[in-house]
């Protein structure tokens, strides 16, 4: 009976403290539970002040950046569609002075000829006459 005392105070002994630690493990259950809750707390408040208004200002410069890649794209292309156009007009232009200067090269050489067929038939007349007047003074 001694022997069987003891094993029931040994096992009066096992359930307290199977007792105990059920009762810690939800105690740490419930701690922990609480801290999560604070946490979770803590997180969601520091985004409501830091987060959210970074990345408000974050999306605001985006914005800006996107409208301003949107105006130096238009602007360059409105600056391209000039350059093309000037060079175009350029083009015409230098095109309209080439032949300007080709007329009028003609024309010189043109005049030029003109002149030396003129010489030419002068000097062969003079000739002509010169010999024929040289014949007709022996």
């Amino acid at each position: 009976m001694e022997h069987l005392a003891t094993t029931n105070v040994l096992l009066g002994i096992m359930a307290a403290v199977s007792v105990l630690e059920g009762l810690l493990i939800i105690g740490l259950g419930v701690a922990a539970w609480i801290v999560y809750s604070r946490v979770t707390n803590l997180v969601s408040g520091l985004e409501q002040r830091h987060v959210a208004p970074a990345m408000a200002r974050v999306n605001a410069i985006l914005d800006d950046v996107k409208a301003v890649s949107n105006t130096v794209k238009e602007e360059t292309e409105r600056v391209d569609g000039a350059i093309h156009r000037t060079m175009g007009r350029v083009d015409d232009t230098a095109q309209r002075v080439q032949a300007s200067v080709r007329a009028q090269k003609r024309r010189v050489v043109s005049i030029l000829l003109g002149l030396r067929t003129a010489i030419e038939h002068f000097a062969r007349s003079d000739h002509r006459n010169g010999a024929e007047h040289g014949a007709d003074g022996l």
